[in-house]
């Protein structure tokens, strides 16, 4: 199982990087690049392949609304050279919030969309001429349309690899269908091993039904906040303020693809009641109404015993990666949690 984190920059991007460059040698295989609305994530994983020497620099997430198809797969072809072949593009399709509200544009047909996009960017890839004339995107602009001077067009420059990985961050039954289809890598939310069948097992299988023979396995990336040891539980308290956010408060009350998940995972009464307490402006009864047992689920938290189990269950219900936040209030702190992990992981 590889190890995965996403890349913290709270208290400095270039602190940040220097932690990765020793988390590197301590076991860690891979680091997701933010973006949302805070900084680009491309010109971070740039100074990332330039600073790092085996990590993969994964983009965690791309919204697919920000750029054009053939710039994400430029994007993706750029960075996979300036880290010799260490890349993965890492796409999602945020939220109406983001989308629409910082980006200006539509929030429109997601899954079709990424559909296309992907087969644009491998297009892209193989260096042959775009020609793409898709319900979303028609590669060249037809010549009813703009100056109708556009002709197909190859990257110029020759990719490091013809097949960069593609990892996506999906959570509808609809898109999770079409990740397990086309994609490299998965990337949910909230999964706990013991709800995954239960949520998502039915388009899992939908998915896979389709996928190419041809093509890896799909890569699974799922796991929690990591901390090995006696007496460390109420460590596990620390995720309330992020899940009552997402369960509670993101979306509108009628459209919250994690309230939906929380609930589908065993805890439909509580869910409402973290929805009506957040909403309603009580953040703290919020986070308390998540139930222990959910944040023991949803964690690597606990005696080594403990997370060793966690993380047979992990593997048991279909994750082939880890994707974890390291316990520690110091660099120093969080090697430890990883070549603990790192020496876990192995005995699997």
């Amino acid at each position: 199982m590889r190890i995965s984190m996403l890349l913290s920059y709270a208290a400095g991007f270039k602190e940040a990087v220097k932690e990765i460059q020793v988390l590197e040698k301590a076991g860690l295989d891979l680091v997701w690049v933010p973006e949302a609305y805070s900084f680009d994530a491309p010109s971070a994983m740039g100074y990332i392949a330039a600073h790092t020497e085996t990590v993969t620099i994964a983009s965690g997430i791309l919204p697919i609304y920000s750029r054009t198809p053939t710039l994400l797969a430029m994007t993706a072809a750029g960075i996979d050279s300036l880290s010799d072949g260490r890349c993965m593009l890492g796409l999602g399709a945020s939220g109406p919030q983001v989308i629409e509200g910082f980006h200006g544009v539509p929030y429109q047909a997601p899954v079709a969309r990424m559909r296309e996009i992907i087969e644009i960017c491998r297009m892209v890839w193989r260096r042959e001429k775009v020609a793409h004339m898709g319900r979303h995107y028609q590669i060249p602009l037809p010549q009813n349309q703009g100056t109708g001077l556009g002709k197909p067009l190859k990257l110029i420059n020759h990719p490091v690899r013809q097949e960069i990985p593609i990892a996506i961050a999906s959570l509808g039954a609809n898109s999770v269908e079409m990740t397990a289809e086309l994609a490299d890598a998965w990337l949910p939310a909230f999964y706990t091993a013991e709800a995954a069948k239960a949520v998502w097992g039915k388009a899992l299988d939908a998915g896979q039904a389709k996928r190419d023979p041809a093509r890896p396995p799909l890569e699974v990336f799922a796991g929690g906040a990591v901390a090995i040891g006696e007496g460390l539980e109420a460590l596990r308290d620390r995720s309330r303020p992020g899940i009552a956010l997402y369960v509670g408060g993101m979306g509108a009350r009628s459209k919250n693809f994690y309230n939906d998940i929380f609930s589908r995972s065993g805890y439909a009464a509580e869910a409402r009641t973290i929805q009506d307490l957040y909403l309603a402006g009580d953040k703290k009864a919020a986070e308390a109404a998540i139930p222990d047992a959910y944040l023991a689920a949803n964690s690597l938290i606990g005696p080594a015993g403990f997370v060793r189990e966690r993380l047979s269950a992990l593997k048991e219900s279909g994750v082939s990666s880890l994707n974890v936040s390291l316990s520690g209030s110091t660099t120093e702190e969080r090697v430890k949690t990883c070549e603990a992990l790192r020496n876990l992981v192995d005995t699997l």
